[in-house]
């Protein structure tokens, strides 16, 4: 596999505040607008600024997935909460900081350490997050199934 890959994305303006995005790689497209806390900004469809948050929340949970697997981990489940902030700085908005809230779900009490360091690596090793200037806070919770 080579080290560069390239990922082709078309958007085209639809009306108002309101586009969708789409690529020749995939079968489906999403519509994107400007959020309500900005000025035309339309609720209840993807903006940016939650395609920028999943982003990083979803690179998380394939890069688990791919040291999880790897490493020969088994576990129940895995969901993660994200939260992503916008603040202006220095006359521009930017994402500030992300907050990542991975749960994962095991078996028993003697995988807890090791899947701890498995979350750490994944967080570590995650594209999304290496990509950005955002500050990233990590927040993992392991709920151990025979406990619960």
């Amino acid at each position: 596999m080579s080290a560069e890959h390239s990922y082709n994305v078309n958007l085209n303006w639809l009306s108002d505040r309101k586009g969708v995005v789409s690529s020749p790689e995939l079968n489906t497209s999403i519509e994107v607008v400007t959020p309500p806390d900005f000025p035309k900004g339309i609720a209840g469809i993807w903006s940016p600024e939650h395609l920028f948050v999943a982003s990083v929340s979803s690179c998380l949970m394939t890069t688990f997935l791919a040291v999880a697997e790897n490493s020969q981990f088994n576990f129940i489940e895995f969901s993660c909460d994200a939260n992503g902030v916008v603040d202006r700085i220095e006359k521009r908005f930017m994402v500030t900081e992300i907050t990542l809230k991975p749960r994962l779900v095991i078996e028993s009490a003697e995988q807890e350490a090791r899947a701890q360091r498995i979350l750490e690596m994944s967080e570590k090793a995650c594209l999304i997050s290496n990509s950005i200037t955002s500050t990233v806070h990590f927040q993992p919770e392991i709920i151990v199934k025979e406990l619960a």
